[in-house]
């Protein structure tokens, strides 16, 4: 059996989305700053797209800005606020410890530039405290972005009662809704929201796009120079294929989402229940407020990579962490965020199912899972220092 799940790090392409992009190929592909026909048929169905995006989260078409994905919105959102501060005077960031790195390292950058961050805990449930976030608001406070679900653990935030204390305060708040984009329902008026990033990808759409919502008045600085796209804040000729197609994966996932994400809760509760069974585990993070397909745990006395590579040769596709960190030997910075211990964080695996997951998949996984974790821990000296009493279990 080959199961994909690892939904938090790509979707597979929707035929809905490849359809509209092959259309748009093969008919519309002029450029859509072009005056002849052509480039206004392609520019017509660009502006439809963006009226489909801005629909499905409550904003108005010319509050969207087409990226290349939620990394580029997320580096637009957070050096767009900096700038408005800074012109005010105001050079304090409030974010949290367990961001997408899109958003810390740019942190990190803006902070060689004299600007002062402040990181919000997330503790062990993995979730922000509205009290924290009121108490860390200073007068010099520019921009506080928080994530709305995050993307290893799928714990979701509190968005709309943190947007409310940034309104009710004037400062500026951003959300990285990369993962809950497509899963989760999104309202930016009634979620206080003056700033959102979304990927593509996230939700059956294609890789290399996204968009960047703003709240009209919320004057955004360039990232890219060079032409007038995008109401001169984003230069570049279009990507009207893949732009396309993001809109139409957007409103067919919109379209489905609490059909389809009642049966994900229904299965990665499942899935969570079979693998809570194994001895020394623990779920990582909320296990209610949680996206509908996220499941991420720890195993004491095992090591995440070796647990990814025998789960591959049973034809089972995980991660043990965020995509962009894949690589990695260093532990989940989430993981170490929400209290986690290193030699814990290390054992860390993500199942991550979409919509058309089955019940026979998530058994075959639960039995996999205990068959490889007990194997790894056969042979792991860490795991003998454990039984004996040499070393303390921590979970």
């Amino acid at each position: 059996m080959k199961i994909y799940a690892d939904n938090a790090a790509t979707t597979p392409m929707s035929r809905t989305a490849i359809d509209a992009m092959t259309r748009c190929m093969e008919e519309q592909y002029g450029n859509p700053s072009s005056l002849y026909s052509l480039g206004q048929e392609a520019k017509e169905i660009l502006e439809r797209a963006r009226e489909d995006v801005a629909g499905v989260i409550g904003a108005e078409p010319r509050e969207i800005v087409f990226t290349s994905g939620g990394s580029e919105a997320d580096n637009q959102a957070l050096r767009s606020g900096a700038a408005l501060g800074k012109r005010a005077g105001k050079m304090h960031i409030i974010s949290t410890a367990f961001e997408h790195h899109a958003v810390l390292h740019t942190l990190k950058a803006l902070e060689k530039e004299g600007f002062e961050g402040t990181l919000l805990p997330v503790h062990e449930d993995g979730l922000v405290r509205p009290e924290e976030l009121e108490a860390a608001i200073r007068d010099d406070t520019c921009l506080v972005t928080i994530m709305f679900a995050n993307n290893e653990i799928g714990t979701i935030q509190p968005i709309r009662e943190l947007g409310a204390i940034c309104r009710r305060r004037g400062v500026l708040f951003h959300t990285d809704a990369v993962q809950a984009m497509g899963h989760l329902p999104i309202d930016v008026n009634a979620d206080n929201v003056d700033m959102l990033s979304a990927s593509a990808h996230k939700f059956h759409g294609p890789k290399g796009v996204g968009f960047l919502y703003a709240r009209k008045g919320v004057r955004l600085t360039n990232l890219i120079e060079g032409g007038a796209q995008e109401r001169s804040k984003r230069a570049g000729t279009e990507n009207v294929p893949a732009i396309v197609g993001m809109a139409a994966a957007l409103k067919e996932a919109a379209a489905n989402r609490e059909k389809n994400a009642e049966h994900m809760r229904v299965l990665r509760d499942r899935l969570i229940a079979g693998l809570g069974e194994i001895p020394h585990a623990a779920l990582n993070g909320d296990a209610v407020r949680r996206l509908p397909g996220n499941v991420n745990f720890c195993f004491e006395g095992i090591e995440g990579e070796s647990l990814l590579l025998l789960l591959d040769d049973r034809g089972i596709c995980a991660s043990s962490g965020s995509a962009c960190t894949s690589g990695s030997l260093d532990p989940s910075h989430v993981l170490l965020a929400i209290g986690r211990k290193h030699d814990v964080a290390h054992g860390s695996l993500r199942l991550t199912i979409a919509e058309d997951a089955t019940e026979e998949e998530i058994d075959y996984m639960i039995r996999n899972v205990k068959e490889v974790v007990e194997y790894l821990r056969g042979f792991s000296p860490v795991w003998r220092d454990l039984m004996s009493g040499k070393s303390q279990f921590i979970l």
